[in-house]
């Protein structure tokens, strides 16, 4: 039902080209609104409504729209509502965390249709390519999904990753660094390639409570620090797709070694890595905490999730370690705001979840170091979304890129 990257014939007229821009267009009102009556249609897109209905008939006869029947009304004759069918087309959607990646399937009304899976990879992996294709090919053989209504494959990964043109320059060996290129190769479908905070961010823009707002900063708070802007509703990538790499930027005149090899990066003083720094501190200074004896043979096991419970237990030092990269983090949030005056800083990711142990301390910075008159109407909140943020973040861009640079295979009739 979909031709991949294939030119429009040259020999259709405008007028023929314009129908099918408007076909596309509807097919995205419906995805984005959901079920919706002509007469709505036509004032979304601005044309009248005999010729609405000429354009849902279409889409009718190709299969791609659904007359759901007599909706609701306010008053007055009740419309049929039209929406985008369960089984219509689907999207892969992937995220990638530093030690594996999460997969999972979205049909065209922005729903999992298979449980999300988790891959043993890294952005580093070899097999990278042959693990999310055999994934991908599980999920579609195990819930009964035919691969030609699967139209694109959407990744988001940790790293500098060029989103248009695919190419993520983190991944060490460069003949894996074109990952969209690759995958493309394999999948033979649309595949989007964008930073895994950015998308995690378009997660929350569209999806979150961040969805009420035009000026917006993501934070994915985890081993690193990933920053998604968007600015009067746009989400901002920068020059080469680069925009956000709020982790490396230099906090500490001769800091810790960070991983980009600079010191002192916000990332070595407000991340996980920090916290695994003080809790070996730790053990070598036999502090008092319960954390410490329930780990005194297994320090190598202690995670950062487990000092969060600690401290949620009372637990003083894990309290201390938890206040540190919270205040850490706020300074790196006063830079933001005194720079962009956000609305809203949502925080996502793992050490999110500590919540009012790192968001009192970064409320102490804030308050320290920004102007009140800049930073008081800024909200600070964790997402509610979670990790699933990103996965549908992803799926959504594959979604727009769908509607935008595909070719629907009849919509020139």
């Amino acid at each position: 039902m979909l031709q991949t990257n294939e030119p429009i014939s040259q020999t259709i007229s405008a007028t023929e080209l314009n129908k099918i821009r408007q076909k596309k267009k509807i097919l995205s009102l419906l995805h984005t609104h959901g079920d919706t009556s002509a007469p709505e249609l036509s004032k979304l897109l601005k044309i009248s409504l005999p010729t609405c209905f000429a354009l849902l008939n279409d889409l009718i006869t190709l299969g791609y729209v659904k007359n759901l029947g007599i909706g609701e009304s306010s008053g007055g004759r009740k419309p049929n509502l039209y929406g985008l069918p369960q089984n219509g087309f689907y999207v892969i959607s992937c995220d990638f965390a530093r030690f594996h990646a999460h997969m999972a399937i979205c049909d065209c009304n922005n729903k999992f249709v298979t449980p999300v899976v988790e891959i043993d990879t890294h952005i580093d992996d070899p097999d990278l390519v042959e693990k999310l294709f055999q994934t991908a090919q599980k999920l579609m053989n195990d819930n009964q999904i035919p691969n030609d209504k699967v139209y694109g494959l959407g990744v988001d990964m940790p790293g500098l990753v060029d989103s248009k043109t695919g190419i993520n320059y983190t991944i060490k060996d460069k003949k894996h660094q074109n990952v969209r290129r690759l995958l493309k190769q394999r999948f033979n479908k649309l595949v989007y390639v964008d930073n895994d905070a950015r998308m995690h961010a378009f997660g929350e823009y569209h999806f979150g409570e961040a969805k009420k707002y035009k000026d917006v900063i993501f934070i994915h708070w985890s081993w690193g620090l990933g920053l998604g802007i968007f600015i009067n509703g746009q989400l901002c990538s920068g020059n080469k797709g680069f925009a956000g790499e709020l982790s490396h930027i230099p906090m500490v005149e001769n800091g810790e070694l960070c991983i980009c090899g600079k010191r002192g990066c916000l990332e070595t003083i407000a991340c996980s890595n920090t916290i695994m720094r003080r809790v070996k501190q730790g053990f070598a200074d036999q502090e008092i905490s319960s954390l410490i004896n329930n780990f005194k043979d297994r320090p190598e096991k202690v995670t950062p999730e487990d000092v969060i419970n600690a401290a949620r237990q009372g637990d003083d030092f894990c309290i201390s370690i938890l206040n540190e990269i919270g205040k850490a983090m706020g300074k790196g949030l006063s830079y933001i705001i005194q720079l962009l005056n956000p609305e809203i800083i949502v925080l996502s990711g793992p050490l999110s979840r500590a919540k009012q142990y790192v968001l009192s301390p970064i409320q102490q910075s804030l308050n320290r170091l920004c102007l009140e008159k800049i930073s008081e109407n800024t909200a600070i909140i964790v997402s509610e979304l979670g990790d699933q943020s990103a996965l549908l973040g992803t799926s959504e861009m594959v979604f727009q890129k769908i509607f935008t640079e595909m070719d629907f295979e009849g919509l020139d009739r």
